[in-house]
């Protein structure tokens, strides 16, 4: 039986992975702003060092051993995580997500420690039934998308929150969104299946003003954490985030292209048309220009995860289609072998051109 592996991130699940790798390059970022009252970010730091099943921790001398769901750690550590400055100010955090329903947390007398535990931790995290050491800095945890909303809701987000509120929102290969099938593109589930957000939303959904969603987004974009597209108009903005399947699937980031966006979204990208001529020729290119432009046309598809086109085993055929020599045809095979068994892979592209340079 033949079993196909889809890649997706589908608008209707109800939670999402969230890779330790993501929070703790977010933790090391000091060029994120923390200003906010927004919890969203801590809870998810704490949830990342969570257990996700029994192990022991040695600290003086004392062996504490350590369920699914919980941590142990020092007030000061906690409040590095928090980015606060006072011991106090991590203890009132930790008060506020009591409050919420999220955790509980207790110090062990006599120390500085604190220990947590994340409520209904196995509703949402398979606990596995065996005692070992947890990874603290790898792989990943499952996030309900309902617990980003409460979390939000009636407070001002810091530039970590937004980008895991965008993180949670990211949709992929799902034919219901427009421009999910382009990359991994952000929707705020309103029914409308249209990518398309303003500002003005956006500063009501994370508590600031306008101009201050405005220049968060300019300067998240200049990070390299989003890919934010503007059109003209009354249309508004679409959101892509960088480095989402390298992270998420362990695949390589396409770029995205705002005339592809337009095109699926079926939006003017604002540039003047320009007059239309046809030559009085027929378009022509002869196959030593072909054969110089083909290393560059290689990387390309390589790029777009056709990986076989940067292997060096691979068999490479190019020839034209048409009399004009307008439209080519390139034909791209690949063999390779590992122990006994001898896997192939062969890829068939029809190249036309379109337009000619003088």
């Amino acid at each position: 039986m033949a079993y196909t592996l889809e890649i997706k991130q589908i608008v209707d699940y109800p939670r999402v992975r969230i890779h330790r790798e993501l929070i703790q390059k977010l933790l090391a970022d000091e060029s994120l702003s923390r200003r906010g009252d927004c919890r969203l970010f801590s809870f998810m730091v704490l949830c990342s060092y969570a257990n996700f099943r029994s192990s022991r921790l040695r600290i003086d001398g004392v062996s504490h051993l350590i369920g699914p769901g919980e941590w142990i750690c020092s007030l000061r550590e906690m409040a590095g995580w928090f980015g606060c400055s006072r011991l106090y100010q991590a203890t009132a955090i930790l008060e506020e997500l009591v409050q919420g329903g999220f955790l509980t947390f207790w110090m062990l007398p006599g120390t500085k420690l604190v220990r947590y535990r994340i409520l209904n931790w196995g509703a949402f995290n398979t606990v596995l039934e065996y005692e070992c050491r947890c990874q603290k800095d790898c792989g990943f945890f499952f996030f309900p998308i309902s617990f980003g909303k409460r979390l939000m809701e009636g407070t001002r987000c810091s530039e970590r929150d937004i980008i895991m509120d965008l993180w949670l929102n990211t949709i992929y290969k799902d034919g219901r969104i427009k421009g999910a099938e382009i990359g991994p593109v952000v929707y705020f589930r309103d029914g409308s299946g249209d990518p398309l957000t303003s500002c003005s939303s956006l500063a009501l959904r994370w508590g600031v003003s306008k101009t201050t969603a405005s220049r968060i987004l300019a300067r998240l974009d200049r990070l390299g954490y989003l890919n934010v597209l503007t059109f003209s108009g009354r249309h508004g903005t679409v959101i892509y985030l960088e480095n989402y399947l390298s992270v998420m699937f362990q695949i390589s980031d396409l770029p995205i292209h705002k005339e592809d966006v337009a095109l699926q979204l079926q939006l003017k990208t604002g540039r003047p048309e320009e007059e239309s001529c046809v030559p009085s020729e027929k378009i022509s290119v002869s196959k030593r220009i072909m054969l110089e432009l083909l290393p560059k046309l290689l990387q390309s598809l390589a790029a777009w995860g056709f990986f076989c086109c940067s292997c060096k085993k691979k068999s490479v055929k190019l020839y034209p289609l048409s009399p004009a020599c307008n439209r080519w045809k390139l034909e791209v095979s690949c063999k390779s072998r590992t122990a006994s068994v001898e896997n192939s892979s062969r890829y068939c592209f029809e190249i036309r051109v379109t337009e000619g340079s003088g």
